[in-house]
């Protein structure tokens, strides 16, 4: 089976349905039954339903050691299915909403981190995000957070959130923060919004790798940008097919990026939302767009060599592939 690497996973986001109970019924927390459709699967219909879903799904971590587990489990999933590096965004405004500090936070993650390595051998990082349609204020407030409290298992920092609120120049305090402390950045661009969101990102943001960026198809100039600059893309085909960007996996320009000589990695955005895992992306991009073994371990490389972490890692884990 071939190692794998996945950049692009939002650790709220990784929590199972089973997950969520557990820990709602742990912490004591309400929880709103029509959140899931079945007991493994979550129940949402278009985006702005599944963020509202995800929203109250998260807010049943609410401890260190729920982050600690959440991790955990998502890591040794992980590792099920070979994969030896994850980069996860972590939310510190969502471990606000439930009272948690960031240290509290990042601690639990942490441990969820350490105690995987030590049973599976697989490795994981943090990068902090902010929410764009939280305004630039909260994400300055996030960059500054996190330039002051170093963790040596963040390795980044990036931005979510819906597209069509405010510009990227809005945030342009709070990555050039991060950029100035030594952190790389990456940025949610071209989902939902067109290719302008990719090209304002690359303009006003110091970023070293694009979230998503599928859209970039449809501007065969900007296309040949990203590869002639080799940006990575941190592509999620199956998330991009459950939140009806394109009716089918089959429709995907995944194939399309990689013959245009682009730098594409393979990731599963919010796996039990989307019914996928890293794994399964890396299965259903063999099948349906022919790559071949060679193909599915470049992309590894490629996620590892795009990878925000320190050198001596990075070279410790291409050495595996």
């Amino acid at each position: 089976m071939v190692k794998k690497a996945e950049l692009h996973v939002h650790l709220e986001g990784t929590a199972t349905p089973a997950l969520v109970r557990q820990m709602a019924s742990q912490n004591g927390a309400m929880l709103d039954p029509t959140i899931f459709k079945s007991d493994g699967e979550f129940a949402w219909t278009d985006f702005w339903e599944f963020l509202d879903c995800y929203d109250k799904a998260a807010a049943t971590i609410m401890t260190k050691d729920d982050y600690r587990l959440v991790t955990y489990d998502y890591l040794a999933r992980c590792a099920r299915e070979n994969t030896i590096y994850v980069e996860m965004f972590s939310s510190p405004d969502h471990a606000a909403e439930v009272g948690m500090s960031y240290t509290d936070h990042l601690d639990g993650i942490a441990a969820g981190i350490d105690d995987a390595r030590k049973d599976f051998g697989i490795e994981g990082r943090i990068i902090v995000t902010c929410v764009r349609h939280f305004g630039a204020e909260r994400a300055l407030a996030v960059a500054k957070l996190v330039t002051s409290t170093p963790h040596p298992y963040v390795v980044g920092f990036g931005m979510g959130g819906d597209e069509s609120r405010f510009h990227p120049d809005d945030f342009s305090a709070a990555f050039h923060l991060m950029k100035k402390a030594g952190y790389q950045t990456t940025n949610h661009a071209g989902e939902f919004a067109g290719p302008e969101s990719i090209r304002a990102s690359l303009a006003a943001l110091p970023i070293s790798r694009i979230g998503h960026g599928v859209r970039a198809i449809e501007d065969n100039d900007l296309l040949e940008e990203l590869a002639d600059r080799h940006i990575p893309l941190e592509l999620c085909p199956g998330s991009n097919v459950a939140t009806g960007l394109y009716e089918s996996r089959e429709k995907h320009p995944f194939r399309q990026f990689m013959d245009a000589g682009c730098l594409v990695t393979l990731n599963s955005d919010d796996p039990p939302y989307f019914a996928t895992s890293v794994g399964q992306e890396y299965e259903q991009a063999a099948k349906i767009y022919g790559l071949s073994e060679t193909d599915l371990k470049n992309i590894t490389r490629n996620a590892l060599s795009s990878a925000f972490c320190d050198e001596e890692l990075k070279a410790r884990l291409l050495s595996r592939i």
